[in-house]
């Protein structure tokens, strides 16, 4: 569905922050569900956050008030705010977006849904 590039990801201290940025092509920034996801070691994927063309967002409980996921339409980037970071925030961080994910906001769906993918940026959390 198109392409996607992450960046932003690095070696931080537990109660650090990082910004990851995912940079679309213009067809995959018109996709109606974009959203993070992260991969611990040895673990499955799962979600961080989601954000859909109206502007509702999601976010596992493990992240919220921690993570802040935005669009800048400018850049045409997704981005997400990482404060207050902690050793188990630790994983490759994956940018996602499905074109016609309509139930982007209901968060009953798996990672398997989304048809766009990026090659992931590592976020190392130190305590």
């Amino acid at each position: 569905q198109g392409q996607l590039v992450e960046s932003g990801g690095g070696p931080v201290q537990a109660g650090g922050s990082l910004r990851l940025s995912c940079a679309a092509s213009e067809y995959t920034y018109r996709s109606y569900c974009m959203g993070w996801f992260r991969q611990p070691p040895g673990k499955e994927r799962e979600v961080v956050a989601t954000i859909d063309s109206e502007g509702s967002t999601i976010y596992a409980d493990s992240v919220k008030g921690r993570f802040t996921i935005s669009k800048d339409n400018a850049k045409r980037t997704l981005d997400l705010q990482m404060n207050s970071l902690k050793p188990e925030d630790t994983a490759m961080y994956y940018c996602a977006a499905d074109y016609s994910l309509y139930d982007c906001d209901s968060g009953s769906w798996s990672p398997g849904d989304f048809g766009a993918w990026g090659q992931g940026t590592q976020v190392t959390v130190s305590s």
